[in-house]
């Protein structure tokens, strides 16, 4: 067992969760539970279900862990005394248990715009909001590799990591290179970014030799989801690529547009779906199916184009938002993602037009058979890691998705997009013990997800609550709103500190 030197032991009881359900459940005390911990054996009983397979709750029932492992799922034993001979007990009496939530477009970020800000900070914004896997997508490597190492071994707290490394080049025989210096360095994937039809073709013939994944941020670009398709990328990032594939010609840019000038770019991005052929749109979405390709979407990471406002009033900004963060969302041309410079009501409108199709595209993708997945890119556009991707669930239920499917998404879909549906993403016999307990049904209400809860009303009152109470990543156990009572005091340590 590994312990955290400023954790400390803690226990609570249920009685006041009991009101969250309808079902009589039998309370019984959470025992034996360090946070940090990881133990040769845990038993999580009395609590309701919520699979990543796409199905509805179920329960009550009782969860055993052995070390990183799901040993056993089964009905909850009734009794005061079912497990008193178990020294380590999670009561879950009035909450609901999810697989642990998978971000498959991350950024391990170790500064914005040069200024140093914590690793800690970002884990345990993901771990409050139960994010116990990320795919990385674009970070310092070399610092990456190591904190990857960490996670593993159970030295920080922190979700799993898995890593994607940027390849590309001036020749093809530079993109096949640099995909096998990727496989020799220990990545876990490919992310491409905007490339030659020819490169390419190179980094993904060679990707698929060296038994890696692409992710591909496609732009306007020569290539596009006709060539993700023909290539065999494993998933689409974003949605440039797509509306594009679907179009008669180019888009009607006028003649002064700079796709450089990130202002120029993100206003008529929004007015590019409007332009894609309906029918061809269709065939484009088919094609991708037919051949493989998932699609993530990260609705959340543009919703600031369609309402500024909003995205810069987030109610978690007043305890969670770093000033470094804060900072680097502020607008400037020199930082990418921060170009609300000249961003006017008509620019918006364009947008939320563009989410109506974009949203329907999706759904309609998910209807004939592809695989969505769920990614956040928070670090950019006003969007703060971890409660973005639960944010971006609900915008995936916005989307047309049933809230089972929605977490489906978010959990099972993206272990199957990471390759790993046999281990993660399911609360199954056999699977890695990545679990939440959430206090709340997210069924009824996805923000119950949010770390900060919602304001209910029970029973004649006005009440705080949800969240994640407990984040399991790997077996090791974590008291949710403790992580998140840190990140507070970290940043507001931050904000007192003068910036270096």
């Amino acid at each position: 067992m590994r312990k955290y030197k400023s954790f400390t032991a803690l226990k609570f009881t249920a009685g006041a969760a009991l009101m969250l359900l309808i079902l009589p459940l039998v309370s019984a005390e959470t025992k034996g539970i360090i946070s940090g911990e990881r133990y040769d054996s845990l038993v999580i009983r009395n609590v309701i279900v919520v699979d990543g397979k796409g199905t509805p709750a179920r329960g009550p029932m009782d969860i055993r862990i052995e070390n990183n492992m799901i040993m056993a799922v089964s009905r909850a034993r009734t009794g005061e005394d079912a497990y008193s001979q178990v020294q380590h007990v999670i009561d879950g009496s009035g909450l609901y248990l999810m697989p642990g939530i998978i971000n498959i477009h991350a950024h391990i970020h170790d500064n914005r715009n040069g200024v140093p800000i914590p690793f800690e900070y970002i884990y345990k914004l993901w771990l409050a909001c139960g994010i116990t896997t990320v795919r990385d997508v674009g970070s310092n490597v070399k610092l990456t590799i190591e904190e990857r190492r960490k996670s593993s071994a159970g030295e920080i707290a922190a979700p799993r990591i898995y890593l994607y490394m940027r390849a590309g080049g001036r020749t093809p025989e530079d993109a096949r290179r640099s995909v096998q210096q990727i496989k020799q360095t220990g990545g876990d994937g490919v992310k491409i970014f905007g490339m030659d039809r020819d490169i390419m073709e190179a980094v993904m013939d060679e990707a698929h030799k060296q038994g890696l994944r692409v992710s591909h941020h496609v732009g306007v670009e020569e290539t596009d989801a006709w060539d993700d398709a023909a290539f065999g990328v494993t998933s689409i990032e974003h949605w440039y690529g797509i509306p594009d594939a679907a179009l008669h010609g180019s888009q009607n840019f006028p003649y002064w547009y700079n796709y450089d000038n990130e202002n120029d770019r993100f206003r008529y991005a929004g007015r590019l779906w409007r332009e894609a052929d309906p029918v061809k749109l269709q065939k484009v979405l088919r094609t991708l199916i037919d051949n493989g390709v998932a699609w993530c979407p990260t609705f959340v990471i543009y919703e600031a184009n369609r309402d500024l406002l909003r995205a810069k009033n987030q109610p978690w900004f007043k305890d969670y938002l770093h000033p470094v963060l804060a900072e680097y969302f502020k607008p400037d041309p020199s930082k990418h993602g921060s170009y609300f410079w000249t961003w006017s009501t008509l620019d918006e409108v364009y947008w939320r037009e563009n989410y109506h199709i974009w949203m329907k595209a999706v759904h309609d993708f998910a209807d004939m058979g592809g695989v969505v997945g769920v990614g956040e890119d928070a670090g950019y556009i006003y969007m703060l890691y971890g409660f973005s991707l639960i944010r971006e669930i609900e915008l995936q239920v916005e989307a047309g998705f049933h809230p089972i499917d929605a977490i489906m998404n978010a959990t099972s879909n993206n272990a199957a997009i990471l390759g790993f549906e046999d281990r993660l993403g399911r609360i199954r016999t056999g699977y890695l013990a990545d679990l939440i307990l959430v206090e709340g049904n997210p069924l009824k209400n996805i923000k119950y997800l949010y770390p900060t809860g919602v304001t209910d009303y029970v029973d004649g009152k006005i009440v705080q609550r949800g969240g994640v109470k407990w984040t399991v990543k790997d077996g090791y156990v974590y008291d949710a709103p403790s992580l998140l009572e840190d990140v507070k005091n970290m940043v507001a340590e931050a904000r007192r500190s003068p910036r270096q």
